[in-house]
């Protein structure tokens, strides 16, 4: 469903991702694994259209989005978490995830959010800003999910959040993702979350990818390696 071909990404003169190739099929999970500096979130806002591209393909459903803004991004199917959540922190919890829905006209939260995040609805009308690091987080996935996109993309989603937390949220995509039938892509560098959510793992290393594998032969201590080094 997403097919990613000749991605090269600069910032001013300097050369960031380099002839990136991979594709996405529908359903699946594909962990983006490296450590800071490697170019995953580059990657990820290249893919969402934050940062243009200066060469490449990014085709969803046999469109061409490169070049397309990234509320044509989210129109055509993109849903995107950023690092560090980005929440609106004096909009209440409601307010918040109704954000995700500006093409709705009067909108109302789904029920499938709630149920999927019952933490939410019990404190649907507190500000954004006096939730906790795993509650924010799952604000902002749940926001992103309301658009309901054929596609989601984290960037870090386990950064600053408790393991109890970060293994629930695990459960609740792996969950959301048969229910609401979406992709996912996941930057990350916690392997033990993306053991338990990716179909498929790239490594990448100064803009590139340098190693990949699939759920089924994967190595947990070769890739560990590559984000110790």
């Amino acid at each position: 469903m997403l097919a990613i071909s000749n991605l090269n990404v600069f910032y001013g003169e300097s050369h960031v991702l380099h002839d990136l190739h991979f594709g996405l099929s529908a359903g699946e999970t594909l962990a983006v694994m490296g450590r800071n500096g490697m170019g995953k979130t580059t990657l990820l806002k290249a893919l969402i259209g934050m940062i243009p591209a200066r060469t490449g393909r990014i085709t969803f459903d046999q469109r061409d989005l490169a070049g397309t803004r990234s509320y044509d991004r989210v129109a055509a199917g993109f849903g995107y978490v950023p690092q560090g959540r980005m929440i609106f922190p004096y909009l209440s919890v409601e307010e918040n995830i109704l954000t995700g829905m500006d093409r709705v006209r009067r909108p109302r939260v789904p029920d499938y959010i709630f149920q999927a995040f019952p933490v939410l609805r019990e404190v649907r009308a507190r500000k954004g800003g006096n939730l906790s690091g795993g509650q924010q987080q799952q604000l902002a996935i749940a926001r992103a999910l309301a658009s309901n996109p054929k596609v989601l993309i984290l960037d870090e989603p386990t950064e600053g959040i408790q393991p109890s937390i970060i293994k629930e949220i695990a459960r609740t995509l792996n969950r959301l993702k048969t229910e609401r039938s979406f992709a996912l892509i996941v930057s990350e560098q916690v392997l033990s979350f993306t053991l338990e959510i990716a179909d498929r793992f790239l490594i990448m290393e100064g803009g590139r990818f340098v190693h990949s594998e699939a759920r089924a032969t994967v190595d947990a201590a070769r890739i560990t390696r590559y984000l110790t080094i």
